[in-house]
């Protein structure tokens, strides 16, 4: 049996140039994998490999009633798992198994080209996902593998090698490059049209728009980026870094969710916000998550500025966007740490937030009411409360841990007297049934806490592992005040010293055991580049492009000024490329320049070739130094002759030349392209 490599060698062009369309195919569906449905993914590896298998063996594809077969049932499939074949994840997975299968009947070159497109669409749709850099990277790896194929099937004399092909296509990409950054910069942007997270009973630490209480056993610490925040002014302590998210008012003994609407105006609380001592100004670049929310230091009293996008506050201070965030957005904020907000005299709208749902946490509401009986706090105010539920948190044995474990029905109840440890939404969820309890109005405002600096870029990460709960509390006279039990269990999770690291993979558990500042430092250099992606790439937005129109003199630019220039700019490097072209060709003989480059190929391949030699000398020369290698010397030899007979007998063939008479004649745009083609012996 022979060796695989030895066996690639000796196959007919046909088959390897297959088996190299299949590894690029393979290579464009490969990212998707994980967004695919199971049998999809086995379908196209399967089908990938079956057709490897019949270019490797030289046996006859399938016939098509096995295609139709498989085509009716993969439609069947997508319609039993998606319920549709419309929209993005059954759109996807149809144009996976449709270019699977295409290769299953590669007979001709028409077959050929229709993979390349569905190849170029495939390679698209990836984006659908992920914007990533390393998607990027990825998908510029298989636009070049795409290149090469479609290059390589444009050659069709000999079996030229696959180095060849890739070196055109590389070059055609390298041209391409200004027009595609020309469009890049002026064709009208569009924002990515989808970004769906999803749960489970594990937990990933991160943002909801609600929060249900025991129902995660462990908190998988997640260590993607939430947001990059870079300070304009003097960075607040990490302390006060509170970055305010969706802020949940109603319980129904499981689950906490927003202030149910629908009430009267008379009847909610005004936001009354009045920010004290300076203010900090900011930039935050926020990762997509297709929520609506903004997420700003709390409290932003100045609606932050963003481009494409109506902003409004709530009453309870949370910045919601007119539809939700699904690209990467960057806006621009200024917050004050230090701030006073709510009504300061008692409402009717206040009881909202002292309500309790029935028939749960009898030992918490016995507890409020045991302390409400002790004679140090029977007259006590909400701030005498407050303090008397932080030093029970402190003293009282209470731990703050991932894993806290399934909680019952009763979740105040089982952390106040039974497990006394929960990760920070049992602590903000008990406290504020305690509170509530004791008559003092409460809720839970949920967001991120804290971040890291990265040395390289400077900018403040904040990771979905900082996503944090915490309270605010009502005092007459005061308003809503902010307090944050889970510090009272755990000082270092706000502050600055035991943050929450995220488990780590193998390869960062090495870094880090060799060294572990190398590792910090690798990671925040990987970080800084994928913000410059973010910044320079991905946030290239509609604003942007009208602002760039501003900068070079437009007044006020519009879409139709951005189409103009568009079209200006390719009309402009048109002409200049054929005005270049017809230059060229006046400075120089074509003939000649072709003549040249034969003569330098032939010296690459070890022929000595005199200077001023014609195309007869260096076809004999050539042809006594590898006539006997292989068919392909002799049609060199012929293309020099008929290079030769183009110029000086452009009508009929000299008699002492003896060349094929039943070949027509060439033009030279004809030799040209079989140059290009020709695999030259070494």
């Amino acid at each position: 049996m022979k060796l695989l490599p030895e066996r690639l060698k000796n196959l007919p062009r046909d088959s390897r140039d297959t088996l190299f369309l299949l590894v690029v195919i393979g290579w464009v569906i490969l990212p998707q994998v994980g967004h695919l449905p199971l049998w999809c993914s086995l379908l196209a590896g399967g089908v990938l490999t079956w057709r490897a298998w019949l270019a490797l063996t030289l046996r006859p594809l399938p016939s098509r009633w096995w295609l139709a077969i498989l085509l009716v049932l993969t439609i069947g499939a997508t319609l039993f798992t998606h319920r549709t074949v419309l929209g993005r994840d059954a759109g996807v997975t149809l144009i996976v198994v449709l270019l699977t299968l295409k290769t299953l009947e590669l007979r001709a070159r028409r077959d050929a080209f229709v993979v390349f497109f569905l190849s170029f669409f495939t390679m698209l749709t990836n984006f659908f996902f992920s914007q990533s850099l390393l998607t990027a990277a990825a998908m510029l790896i298989a636009l070049l593998g795409l290149l090469t194929a479609l290059v390589n099937a444009h050659m069709p004399v000999g079996k030229p090698p696959l180095l060849q092909a890739a070196k055109t296509a590389g070059w055609m990409a390298l041209l391409g490059a200004p027009i595609m950054a020309i469009l890049f910069v002026l064709f009208p942007r569009m924002a990515p049209l989808w970004g769906l997270p999803d749960d489970g009973m594990r937990g990933r630490s991160g943002l909801s728009s609600t929060m249900q209480v025991g129902n995660v056993a462990s908190l998988a610490l997640v260590d993607d980026i939430a947001m990059r925040v870079r300070f304009l002014d003097a960075r607040p302590a990490q302390s006060d870094l509170y970055f305010r998210g969706p802020v949940l008012s109603t319980f129904d003994g499981r689950e906490w969710k927003p202030l149910r609407s629908g009430f009267p105006a008379r009847m909610q609380l005004s936001a009354d916000l009045q920010g004290l001592g300076p203010a900090v100004r900011y930039q935050v670049t926020l990762e997509s998550g297709n929520r609506p929310w903004l997420l700003t230091l709390d409290a932003a009293v100045v609606k932050p500025v963003m481009n494409g996008y109506e902003l409004s506050m709530t009453p309870e201070l949370q910045w919601i966007a007119d539809r939700p965030l699904s690209d990467i957005v960057r806006y621009t904020a200024q917050s004050h740490v230090d701030f006073r907000h709510g009504p300061r005299g008692g409402t009717f709208a206040i009881q909202d937030y002292v309500d309790l749902p029935p028939g749960f946490n009898p030992r918490t509401l016995a507890l409020a009411a045991e302390m409400r009986r002790d004679p140090q706090l029977a007259q006590a105010g909400a701030s005498e409360l407050v303090n008397a539920v932080m030093e029970r948190l402190r003293t009282g044995g209470y731990t703050y841990t991932l894993e806290p474990g399934v909680y019952g029905k009763d979740t105040a109840d089982e952390f106040w007297f039974d497990r006394k440890e929960g990760f920070c939404e049992h602590i903000a969820s008990s406290f504020v049934i305690l509170m509530r309890a004791l008559d003092v109005p409460a809720r839970i405002v949920t967001g991120y806490q804290g971040g890291e600096a990265n040395s390289v870029d400077g900018f403040w990460t904040v990771r979905q592992r900082d996503a944090h709960a915490w309270a605010e509390v009502w005092v007459k006279g005061q308003g809503w005040t902010r307090v944050d039990p889970t510090s009272a269990v755990a000082p270092g999770r706000v502050g600055t010293f035991d943050r929450l690291v995220a488990p780590q993979g193998a390869l960062a558990r090495a870094l880090t055991g060799v060294s572990p500042r190398f590792s910090i430092s690798l990671r925040e250099a990987w970080e800084a580049v994928n913000n410059s992606w973010n910044q320079w790439v991905l946030n290239y937005t509609q604003g942007k492009q009208l602002n760039l129109l501003k900068n070079i003199g437009f007044d006020s630019p519009s879409w139709e000024d951005l189409g103009y220039l568009l079209i200006a700019i390719i009309v402009g490097a048109s002409l200049l490329g054929a005005a270049w072209s017809y230059w060229e060709r006046s400075r120089h003989d074509p003939w000649l320049r072709l003549l040249g480059k034969a003569a330098a190929r032939l010296q690459q391949s070890g022929l000595a070739v005199p200077a001023n030699s014609g195309p007869r000398q260096m076809a004999r020369l050539f042809m006594e130094k590898h006539g006997g290698q292989s068919a392909q010397a002799q049609v060199i030899h012929d293309w020099l002759l008929r290079l030769e007979r183009l110029r000086y007998a452009p009508a009929a063939s000299p008699g002492n030349v003896k060349v094929n008479s039943r070949a027509p004649d060439r033009s030279l745009v004809t030799l040209e392209r079989e140059f290009a083609q020709f695999s030259w012996p070494s």
